[in-house]
């Protein structure tokens, strides 16, 4: 019998493991040969009969259920969509029926994967939660796999910020539900806001509402649990955006009371001297005042605006000289309609709706002359680790789990399993190119795309930020080269313009990981030129991101190569090695480009940023631990 998805430490893939998913994938082939002959009708009754099998077991499956299971599936994408699913699709679905992290690499085909344990979970009746990176992903994917589970008599819902709460719970009760994480999870803080804030019944209440079939209040939330979650893009969901709390905040005012306190504050940290006054540590984002500085915020005490103050002074003029000194326009944010928006700095995508907390949102407003919004009520917060352990079971997939096996096996209790490619892989990494400033290393890419688009060979790059991206495409557009420009915007346009990237001569400037599940199919013309060939503009602080965007070239076993470019004056080099940064500076030649091959030191200086952010993710992690373990001592006392 094989237990779906319990959380329990899995072990280790072995050579046995795939001994064993080999001969059950044969099992999967012959009996879905048998199911040719089958009409939807009999298909459909097969698959409900399975379900009740499922439920009787009370979760559980022996090698026989799961065989038919994964058989029906694959039989409906043959019908639906006219693919036949590859050998390496039906293994990562195995994975992901045990728990497990499945490694699948871009271009294999996760979406179609994930249709496997989706359907097989859902007959256990609890529901299963196809969880995406973000919105755009899981209207795609649920489209595109809703046929394949309504031919199985499976119902398949689409959560987002957009639909009515009835709409919500109506998506939550069906078999399969498609969402972003942070909408899952927003959800569940609405739940629990929602029954916590119901009334107490009185003694009996209870017992006359089931006698006269009423609903319990008390418990109309939108979800039914936290059953079963398959999350794609793991890696981006579990570990890229831990490192933030889900914050549900309640409705603030059009315009702040503490306004003028902000715009005092922006004033006097312009006045300030670094370093005499206070001191910024670029590393941690740290900003502290010195005694000097303590000392000269009160020297006009009866010109501030103290009556206004809903935090300490010093408080605002320190977040004042962070927005001032750590945040740059089109960097972390940009200002559109007179309204300063986020960007994820790992996606390069922009979010209207989220803001910094503890007045910083309202610093950066301030510093950019906008109109400062009122700070919003936190209503409820949950760490991201501590609401996806809720789930009874977890399993997801990514190209980039390999260096995080620890923390999955640490903090979620995951092993990894890596899949094979079906074909392999032709990618060329050239080796990283090194200057001395950012001006020449512009200069170098424009020239090295001005090549390649007369060669007809489709180029994409990849810029950290979206002042970069528009720094290269005025670059570009002086050497009279044609481009396709992303700015972060989320939404079909983004998936079209990235989709076509891989025609002959095509150039695509994208931040990082726009468009990203995207599938890129260059043409005969352009894999005759060498295929897809992906430059990195600039290392990010995680490694698994350069390997994610690397990973756009030479899919499915197509040509296609890579390049890094780097200069003294990245962030990753100005924020953590200002001596890294003076020695390329120094070395730069004529033209700016260094001889020397720095990979080494930079990579060990990547690994030593990826340590400083997993601490603070492992911070968050024990600090849950430490309450559960508070709470349950209490709950026990009281017991």
């Amino acid at each position: 019998m094989l237990s779906i998805l319990r959380r329990k430490r899995p072990a280790s893939a072995s050579p046995l493991r795939g001994q064993a998913d080999a001969a059950l994938i044969a099992k999967i082939h012959e009996t879905r040969a048998a199911l040719r002959s089958t009409d939807d009708r009999e298909l459909q009754c097969r698959a409900e009969q399975l379900r009740d099998a499922t439920l009787i077991r009370r979760d559980r499956f022996n090698e026989q259920t799961l065989q038919s299971a994964f058989a029906l599936t694959a039989e409906s994408i043959r019908r639906s969509l006219n693919i036949e699913p590859f050998d390496v699709q039906l293994q990562a679905g195995l994975a992901l029926v045990r728990g497990e992290v499945a490694e699948m690499q871009t271009g294999e085909g996760k979406t179609i994967a994930a249709a496997f344990p989706a359907l097989a979970l859902s007959l256990a009746g609890r529901g299963v939660h196809v969880v995406t990176a973000n919105a755009y992903l899981a209207q795609r994917d649920c489209a595109e796999l809703r046929p394949i589970f309504e031919r199985l008599g499976v119902s398949c819902g689409l959560i987002d910020s957009r639909l009515s709460p009835a709409e919500k719970t109506a998506s939550y009760r069906c078999d399969i539900t498609y969402g972003p994480g942070y909408e899952f999870g927003f959800d569940y803080l609405r739940d629990q806001v929602a029954l916590h804030a119901a009334p107490e019944s009185r003694p009996g209440e209870d017992f006359l509402r089931v006698l006269r079939g009423q609903p319990d209040p008390k418990h109309d939330t939108a979800q039914r649990g936290l059953p079963f979650a398959v999350i794609d893009e793991v890696d981006n969901v579990l570990i890229d955006d831990a490192s933030s709390p889900l914050l549900l905040s309640g409705p603030g005012g059009d315009t702040a009371e503490d306004a003028v306190v902000h715009l005092a504050a922006r004033d006097l940290a312009s006045r300030l001297t670094p370093d005499i006054d206070y001191r910024v540590t670029a590393s941690t984002g740290q900003v502290r005042l010195t005694q000097a500085g303590h000392a000269r915020i009160w020297d006009d005490e009866a010109t501030l605006p103290l009556k206004q103050l809903i935090r300490p002074w010093h408080v605002y003029v320190e977040q004042a000289v962070r927005a001032r000194a750590l945040y740059r326009r089109d960097v972390q944010y940009v200002v559109r309609d007179d309204k300063v928006c986020i960007v994820d700095e790992s996606t390069g995508r922009i979010f209207d709706e989220r803001v910094w907390r503890d007045g910083l949102h309202q610093a950066v407003e301030a510093r950019e002359n906008v109109p400062i919004t009122a700070e919003k009520q936190t209503l409820a917060t949950i760490t991201r680790q501590r609401f996806y352990r809720l789930y009874t079971g977890l399993s997801g997939m990514t190209g980039t789990a390999t260096g995080s096996e620890s923390e999955f096996e640490s903090f979620y209790r995951l092993s990894v399993t890596a899949i094979p490619t079906r074909r392999p892989c032709q990618r060329m990494i050239l080796p990283t190119r090194f200057f001395g400033s950012a001006a020449a290393k512009w200069s170098a890419i424009a020239a090295d795309i001005q090549t390649r688009h007369k060669n007809a060979q489709p180029v994409l790059v990849g810029t950290k930020s979206i002042a970069h991206s528009e720094v290269l495409a005025a670059k570009l557009e002086s050497l009279g080269v044609s481009f396709e420009l992303l700015n972060g915007k989320q939404d079909e346009d983004e998936a079209e313009i990235v989709s076509r990237a891989g025609a002959s001569g095509a150039v695509t400037i994208a931040t990082n990981m726009a468009g990203r599940g995207t599938d890129i199919s260059p043409d005969e013309t352009a894999l005759n030129r060498g295929g897809l060939h992906v430059i990195a503009a600039e290392h990010h602080d995680s490694s698994r991101i350069d390997r994610q965007l690397v990973g756009r070239a030479a899919r499915q076993g197509n040509p296609g190569s890579a390049q890094f470019f780097v200069s003294g004056d990245d962030e990753l080099i100005v924020r953590h090695a200002d001596w890294l940064r003076r020695q390329m500076q120094h070395s730069a030649g004529k033209g700016g480009e260094l001889r020397l091959d720095l990979t080494r030191p930079v990579r060990k200086l990547q690994q030593q940023v990826e340590r400083q952010s997993y601490l603070a993710r492992r911070s968050l992690f024990h600090q849950d631990k430490y309450r559960d373990d508070v709470m349950a001592k209490l709950t026990g006392e009281q017991s």
